[in-house]
């Protein structure tokens, strides 16, 4: 007999909140959850087509491990005790530095990648880290940093409540939002407009997005960041800047607006290609809102002046007076995040705290940039990369020069991948153990809470139970620390006890040490014997609900009604909820943890962001820093883009509403339609190429060449080409029979991975220079 159960849906940032038909161990259907306190029911094509993706008869079901240099079939012990044997012998004769981790984006979209990453690599004692942050979202990692002290304080645009926003480099109707965690981005884009608010987009396309928009500003591409100086300093010029409260936590106002005197929009237009009348009315328009936000992403991060777009976002953003306002750009308050402490001086935030051995790359954030990975694994000499562990990553395809990277792996010592297909990175692994179906998984959104534009909870348990001979995936992470300790099953049968319980009496200690914790004094151990779970993992997300700015502080102190322990301006509450009465929102008086969570199967609401200043800064001064020394010394590479001379033709790449980078090209349901790996060339451009509609072309740039479909389409301007990043499943190996069926052109072997924006280490993927031929 058929029946239902909840889900929130793990495929995008959007986090919606899903209802699965299922019928025996199969998802049969997938719906939105009308009753989840944030989605309300929105649902997506890749949320639709949950179940093909859980059923995918390509997804690995055991582990594989390399015998005879095949990779075979094995038993989760022998794979296990393969990583216990090879890791740690690695380690021990070339050092921690032998051994290099790459975390996927997918690592975000679950839980046992937001709990277990960091505990493996205290375990390796290894610095090189490479993520798939600095192909994506580094640059305003690094911004916030430097002008908040913290590189997760990421002011998201209160889209439900501002009267202007400005979306540059940011196509949220086709990608459901990133950095900017919001279920149904399109209808809150209308909405918008319908309140009788204005939209302006900034990109080289005609996107979707842009389409919304009351109106669409294609500037030439990669220059973001000119154009956005351009309007902080019409702002500073014309004595528009209004900070308003703002201004008693800024430093560096005076210092700002001198070191953006070069940058007038009669200096920017010609290299943006925009008229400075234009640029001129778009930066008082902005000054004028009655509450406007201004909001960029991946088109305007991984480019050449990556670092420097994303701090300028937020300048226009302190300038208006819009920055930790309603209606402006706001910091979430995530209800598993750390519990607010009094504002005061912080650590701060630095870069380059150590380089990377081959071309002395400044780390961001403790990552290195992954476009060194394949350098690092070649280059003979101390410290080489030896040896891997990739957790759902896919570099082969998703980083530039993806040959170099796939025969540098080839020559890996060890390799270990935890990923549910054998795709274009895993098969070059010694050891693969894949995840289980996510409907086999527990969710809590530990990363994208922290970027929601509403403040909720939610977690929802596994909707099918662990299929046979599967491990639940926080299991998974769990043996896998214990395996490059040496450990594995046979010494450590129970691996949840001996890597969680460790986690969670530290964290019990420390808390309980901290003079400004309401807990301050109390024994940890019997805190610890309080928490509620079925699991390690669910004990840990107990623990942290319970700790945070919304817990119950097991009930022992302070009052989460009125917010004890919170800094001014932060104030956990759940007025103005404004829901619609499922029953599922407010918070409960006893305040949060695992067990209210589950009562609330839809959710619970927390209500809209609200100001959290001065509390959320952690920079040495304590106040907003508006100049960073970094920033500053990036301004004068800025400037002499002012006079460079524009490429002919440049590439850019494209978001497909059905699709997430590499990972969902498998199956079928989202395959097709306008989901394609073609070359998008303008009418003009192509009759001056000599090119045709569904022709083939030659494109080439400084990493190599490409054979590409093209195209010919006006939703791309003059002197730009777009082609969709996550393709090329034609190489030997990987066992994806749909995508192989269709393998499109990997864009980014066109890097050579010498492109990269030098403050955040982030891979140039847009605005690059190619050359473009047609073929017989």
């Amino acid at each position: 007999m058929p029946r239902t159960a909840l889900r929130i849906c793990p495929l995008c940032e959007a986090t919606c909140g899903l209802t699965l038909t299922i019928d025996g161990a199969a998802v049969t259907g997938a719906r939105g959850d009308r009753d989840d306190v944030f989605s309300r029911g929105f649902i997506c094509p890749k949320g639709a087509a949950f179940g093909a993706l859980d059923s995918d008869p390509d997804r690995l079901r055991t582990p594989l491990l390399r015998r005879g240099g095949r990779l075979r079939e094995a038993g989760w012990d022998e794979a296990f005790e393969a990583v216990a044997t090879a890791l740690p012998a690695l380690v021990q004769e070339y050092g921690a530095q032998s051994v290099g981790v790459v975390l996927g984006n997918p690592n975000v979209h679950t839980m046992a990648g937001a709990l277990y990453p960091p505990l493996l690599l205290k375990a390796l004692g290894t610095r090189n880290l490479f993520t798939a942050s600095t192909l994506d979202q580094m640059p305003k990692h690094v911004s916030s940093g430097l002008l908040f002290g913290d590189p997760f304080a990421i002011p998201v645009p209160d889209l439900d409540r501002t009267d202007f926003l400005l979306l540059i480099g940011a196509n949220p109707v086709e990608s459901n939002g990133s950095l900017c965690t919001a279920p149904d981005f399109p209808g809150r884009l209308k909405a918008l407009r319908a309140r009788g608010g204005t939209l302006v987009v900034v990109d080289p396309r005609r996107t979707r997005t842009a389409r919304l928009a009351d109106r669409h500003l294609a500037p030439r591409p990669g220059s973001d960041a000119l154009l956005l100086a351009a309007l902080a300093h019409t702002l500073l010029a014309e004595r528009l800047a209004a900070p308003g409260a703002l201004g008693e936590h800024l430093l560096g106002l005076g210092e700002l607006a001198d070191a953006l005197g070069s940058f007038p929009p009669e200096a920017v237009a010609p290299a943006c290609d925009l008229t400075a009348t234009e640029i001129r009315t778009l930066a008082r328009e902005l000054a004028a809102a009655p509450t406007a936000a201004v909001y960029g992403r991946i088109g305007s991060c991984t480019v050449a002046y990556g670092t420097l777009a994303s701090w300028l976002v937020d300048v226009l953003n302190i300038l208006t007076g819009n920055l930790d306002r309603p209606g402006g750009a706001l910091f979430p308050l995530p209800a598993a995040g750390p519990r607010p402490r009094p504002a005061g001086p912080g650590k701060g935030f630095a870069v380059g705290r150590w380089h990377s051995r081959v071309s002395g790359h400044p780390e961001a954030k403790s990552e290195l940039p992954i476009a060194a990975l394949a350098e690092e694994i070649e280059t003979p000499g101390e410290g080489r990369i030896r040896a891997v562990v990739a957790i759902a990553a896919n570099p082969v395809l998703s980083a530039p020069d993806g040959r170099r990277l796939d025969a540098a792996l080839a020559g890996l010592d060890f390799m270990v991948s935890v990923d549910p297909y054998l795709n274009e990175t895993s098969c070059h692994a010694h050891v693969v153990l894949p995840p289980p179906p996510p409907s086999q998984s527990a969710h809590h959104d530990f990363a994208f809470n922290g970027f929601a534009i509403r403040n909720q909870a939610r977690y929802t348990r596994a909707a099918v139970p662990l299929g046979a001979g599967l491990l639940d995936e926080c299991e998974i992470h769990a043996r896998l620390v214990l395996a490059v300790a040496g450990l594995h099953g046979a010494t450590v049968p129970d691996a949840a006890a001996a890597v969680d319980e460790p986690v969670i009496l530290a964290a019990l200690a420390q808390e309980t040490a901290d003079r400004h914790s309401p807990l301050h004094g109390q024994d940890p151990a019997r805190l610890a014997g309080l928490l509620t779970g079925q699991s390690g993992a669910e004990r840990r997300l107990d623990l942290m609900l319970r700790l945070g700015p919304y817990g119950d502080l097991f009930g022992i102190a302070g009052d989460v009604s009125t917010g004890v322990g919170a800094a001014p301006g932060e104030r956990p509450g759940n007025e103005g909820s404004g829901s619609e009465g499922s029953g599922n929102e407010g918070l409960p008086g006893e305040g949060l943890g695992l067990e209210q969570l589950l009562a609330h199967p839809h959710g619970i609401d927390l209500g809209p962001l609200r100001p959290r200043l001065p509390g959320v800064l952690k920079t040495r001064s304590g106040r907003i820093e508006l100049l960073p020394a970094p920033i500053a010394a990036e301004l004068p590479r800025l400037r002499a883009a002012l006079t460079e001379r524009p490429a002919a033709l440049v590439l850019v790449g494209r978001r497909h509403l059905r699709s997430n980078n590499s990972w969902l090209h498998n199956v079928p349901a989202l395959t097709g339609g306008s989901n394609r790996c073609t070359l998008q060339v303008n009418p003009l451009d192509a009759e001056r190429l000599g090119l045709t509609e569904g022709g083939r072309a030659l494109l080439t740039a400084d990493g190599g060449s490409l054979e590409v479909p093209v195209e010919v389409t006006d939703t791309v301007r003059t002197g730009v080409v777009s082609l969709p990043h996550g393709w090329g499943h034609d190489r030997d190996g990987a066992r994806l029979s749909v995508a192989a069926a269709a393998p499109g052109a990997n864009v980014n072997q066109l890097l050579d991975g010498t492109l990269l924006d030098p403050l955040s280490g982030t891979a140039v993927l847009n605005g690059f220079p190619v050359d473009l031929t047609p073929l017989p």
